[in-house]
This record gives structure tokens, C-alpha cells and sequence, in this order.
């Protein structure tokens, strides 16, 4: 699944396939400009930043259970969002120093460090890097990714791909090779 945020003419958090399908608005009320978002892979929890409500949330991957994790006017200075173990660490591009939330007691604040220019944060950690299994998308015998000659995509589970083209070509009957 791919998650994103949009605050064009109806904020909301979505989510779909990776291939663009099955798109699904997840958080659509009571949002106006969520700016950053990151995702608990393990407990299944969409957390993001809404700058101007000045609030830090978190449903889950159906958009239920929402909580406010953190509000104040500090929250519209803050950029990019990153999750692990029991913080979200985010950045506040106003003096520029990394945060860390406690995100069961949003009241745990604390500040780790000063960066010279940073608009994004991301935590790498084993357990969050799943093992690759076999997909639809795997190289065939000639090298083509889920035997497209372009983009392979997966679809709605890693057994499923969808084909698509470069710019200026456009998908053959075969919905696979580009001419």
C-alpha cells in the first residue's frame, strides 16, 4: 500500500495499491493541511502533522481509532515525521532541532539535537526492513520485471502487477509491452 497526504481543495490522508488503484480516503474530516506522515508498520498506525489544526494524530490503516497524540502552536513549525518503538521524531524547521514525542504521552517532548538544515527525518531499524518474498514484479527469464517492458507495479497484494509505459508510450493489447 502506498500512503499520502493531500490538502489541495479537501484535505485528507489516503491510501492505495501501489499501482494507483483502489484509492481510499482514510482521514477526511476535521483536517486541514497534514504535512508529514509516517507509518507504525508493525502496529498498523497512520500518524501526520496537520500545521494548521496544530495537532499530531493517528488512525489506523482503515482511518478508526483516532487519537490526538499532541496539539500547541509548536506543531507549524515542525516538518517530516518518523516513527520507532515508543516516539515519533520529527523536525521543526524554526530552530532546527530534532524532536522526540512520546506517542502514548504526547506531553513527553524533548529535543536530541541541532541540525544545520534538515526538512526530513526518517528511522532505519532491521525489524521495520521485512524480508523480501517472491512477487509479482521478480525479473522473468529475460530480465523484465513481472515480464512488463517498462514499469511492473504491484497491485492489489505482492501476487498481483499491474504494466505501465515511460512517457510517451502507451500499454499494448497485451497489457505489457509499450510501443
Amino acid at each position: 500500500k502506498l500512503f499520502f497526504t493531500d490538502y489541495g481543495n479537501a484535505a485528507k490522508v489516503e491510501r492505495c495499491d501501489m499501482d494507483g488503484m483502489n484509492r481510499t480516503w482514510i482521514v477526511d474530516s476535521k483536517i486541514e493541511q497534514p504535512t508529514a506522515l509516517a507509518l507504525d508498520l508493525i502496529n498498523k498506525y497512520v500518524y501526520w502533522l496537520d500545521i494548521y489544526l496544530e495537532t499530531v494524530e493517528v488512525v489506523d490503516y482503515q482511518g478508526r481509532k483516532r487519537q490526538t497524540i499532541t496539539k500547541g502552536r509548536q506543531i507549524r513549525h515542525l516538518c517530516g515525521l518518523a516513527v520507532f518503538e515508543n516516539y515519533l521524531y520529527t523536525v521543526n524547521s524554526d530552530n532546527l532541532s530534532i524532536l522526540r514525542i512520546n506517542r502514548y504521552n504526547g506531553t513527553d517532548v524533548q529535543a536530541l539535537a541541532r541540525l544545520d538544515n534538515a526538512k526530513e527525518i526518517r528511522v532505519y531499524q532491521k525489524i521495520t526492513q521485512t524480508a523480501v518474498r517472491s512477487h509479482a514484479c521478480e525479473g522473468d527469464p529475460y530480465g523484465m520485471p513481472g515480464g512488463c517492458s517498462h514499469i511492473c507495479l504491484l497491485s492489489s497484494s505482492y501476487k498481483a502487477r499491474t504494466c505501465r509505459c515511460r512517457t510517451g508510450f502507451i500499454l499494448g493489447s497485451d497489457g505489457r509491452s509499450c510501443k
